[in-house]
């Protein structure tokens, strides 16, 4: 800036100091007396785009702009526009303020924040670096561009940058959160503590880092300490739903389903992003009221698998007095959720659905029935392979000798945790290959079909996987071999719902509450199902060992 009135400098060393109020009264009072006055235009605009006042700060720094092309204040207008969703204005703006000044370090920044916001990963990457670049103390690029590359998977290199972020400035709250949560990604527990913990000293408010602290602790197996920071963080935010949700989760996973249940049903508070299908406007949720009488749709949530766990439940509806039950699922499941008992008609969210007197999650109905460990209901089978499919399977698995073991070992590529309950191959599962007279049969379907067709050597597998078109296909094989070994994915609850032995391999990390703890058995699916999990050294190979060594006891 060239020199300023007085006025002006105490105005704008007011800004620099965060003291906003008196910078607007500043810059409002340089614009009384010269409204043409470039540098106060832009940032009173800048002061009001912090506060939220966006129509005139955008048409400050739009005035500022047309009395002077400065690629500074088209940087601070992209700002404004990003924060308004206008990723596309706010991109046009960043280009043209590179083009007049192509060592404007904001202007990269910013258009790194557009290009990130449209998903353009490669293109935001090179311009967050080009910012640091330019301007290596502007730690907001440095800590996006972490983000960036957590939301990539790349871990370590994030935490790289946010150990060069901290470098510079050791209490940069926002660096120390985020590379806490690298390191809980990459579960290395000890890092993870440190930093939350150090976050926690600079904030001790950040319910945040208080949430993801007591995460940590329960992924360490401190779960007495886990329950106490979830508690702690919802004394501080009540209305936090992902720490309601993840200490129902942690109840749920010690058995402690009476108080569980009902911190679960968090999932769905409305701060709570959506990836499922809207539920039925104007048809009431189901809270237990009486159901003598009147119809209920099970509304689809989440995964195949729960849908699959959790239809247990509608016999239990029609003996409460249920006239008419639907039951809503994803296009794969229905020939399979069809031989479902108690259910009047099962439908997809392609069709039309006709107005019922209430409408529930299959996950919040243990709630309304008060379900405890021991009162889960599982009388098994409650599922049946289709007659039909049978058929037409039976020529496929043929009359072979021994022992037929279906084999799944990843599970949904886009699952949060994919990277810790799939193997990364069959490579190792050879131990299982060591048992005579066993033929394996590869069920998966997608993410591991090309490894099925082309299999490691020695590891010789039928590959079914490509011919099956839905989950009545995976019943009809699953109902016709001895034993399915599969990791945490649909295909196991198919395998525990049609009372067919199924091994569960189960990861150290993230394990799914479902499971218990430290049990090798499952109340969901009693006497059929049976779970290897891994050790501390999370090492697959030596899960497939015990299973190999059961295998041949099994056998015999």
């Amino acid at each position: 800036m060239s020199p300023q009135p007085p006025n002006f400098q105490a105005a704008f060393d007011a800004h620099i100091a965060g003291r906003l109020d008196e910078a607007e009264r500043g810059y409002r009072e340089v614009l009384e007396h010269d409204p043409h006055h470039v540098d106060a235009l832009h940032l009173l605009g800048v002061v009001l785009s912090v506060r939220g006042v966006w129509i005139e700060a955008e048409a400050l720094i739009r005035h500022a702009i047309a009395l002077r092309e400065s690629a500074h204040f088209l940087a601070n207008l992209a700002d404004l526009l990003m924060r308004r969703q206008r990723r596309q204005e706010a991109e046009a703006a960043c280009r043209r303020a590179i083009e007049i000044d192509a060592g404007c370090g904001l202007a990269h920044f910013h258009l790194a924040e557009a290009l990130a916001g449209r998903q353009q990963v490669r293109e935001a990457e090179s311009e967050y670096r080009r910012a640091i670049e330019l301007e290596p103390r502007l730690l907001a690029a440095r800590n996006n561009l972490g983000t960036l590359l957590m939301q990539e998977n790349r871990q370590d290199d994030a935490i790289a940058i946010y150990h060069e972020t901290l470098e510079i400035d050791g209490a940069y709250i926002h660096a120390l959160y985020n590379l806490g949560m690298a390191q809980l990604r990459s579960v290395r527990l000890a890092q993870a503590e440190a930093a939350f913990r150090r976050a926690l000293g600079i904030q001790p408010d950040h319910r945040d880092a208080l949430h993801n602290l007591a995460t940590t602790l329960k992924l360490a197996g401190r779960y007495d300490e886990a329950e106490a920071l979830y508690r702690q963080t919802l004394a501080l935010a009540p209305d936090f739903a992902d720490a309601r949700f993840n200490l129902g989760i942690l109840l749920l996973t010690q058995g402690r389903f009476d108080e569980g249940w009902l911190h679960a049903e968090a999932r769905y508070a409305p701060q709570r992003p959506r990836k499922d299908t809207p539920a039925p406007s104007g048809t009431p949720q189901w809270h237990g009221e009486s159901l003598d009488g009147k119809s209920l749709v099970l509304w689809h949530e989440q995964g195949y698998g729960d849908c699959v766990q959790f239809a247990r439940y509608a016999p239990l509806l029609k003996a409460c007095g249920v006239r008419h039950l639907t039951l809503m699922c994803p296009q794969p499941l229905r020939p399979l959720i069809e031989t479902l008992d108690g259910v009047d008609a099962v439908k997809t969210h392609s069709g039309t659905v006709e107005p019922h007197d209430y409408w529930a999650y299959p996950l919040s109905l243990p709630l309304h029935f008060g379900t405890t460990l021991d009162t889960i209901p599982a009388a098994l089978p409650y599922l049946h392979a289709p007659p039909d499919r049978i058929e037409r399977w039976r020529a496929r698995l043929g009359a072979r000798p021994g022992l037929k073991v279906g084999l799944v070992w990843k599970g949904f590529a886009d699952n949060q945790h994919d990277a810790t309950r799939s193997l990364p191959g069959l490579t190792p599962l050879a131990p299982l290959w060591s048992v005579a007279g066993a033929t394996f049969f590869s069920l998966q379907k997608g993410q591991g079909e090309a490894e099925a067709m082309a299999p490691p050597a020695g590891q010789s597998v039928v590959h079914l996987g490509s011919a099956i078109e839905d989950f009545g296909d995976t019943a009809a094989i699953i109902a016709q071999l001895d034993l399915v070994i599969s990791v945490d994915t649909a295909a196991a609850h198919v395998a525990g719902a049609l009372g067919k032995p199924c091994w569960l391999m189960l990861p150290y990390d993230w394990t799914d509450w479902r499971w218990l703890r430290g049990r090798e058995d499952s109340p969901w699916y009693p006497r059929v199902m049976r779970l290897f999990r891994q050790s501390a050294s999370r090492d697959w190979t030596e899960v497939a060992e015990r299973m190999a060594k059961a295998l041949r006891a099994w056998r015999a």
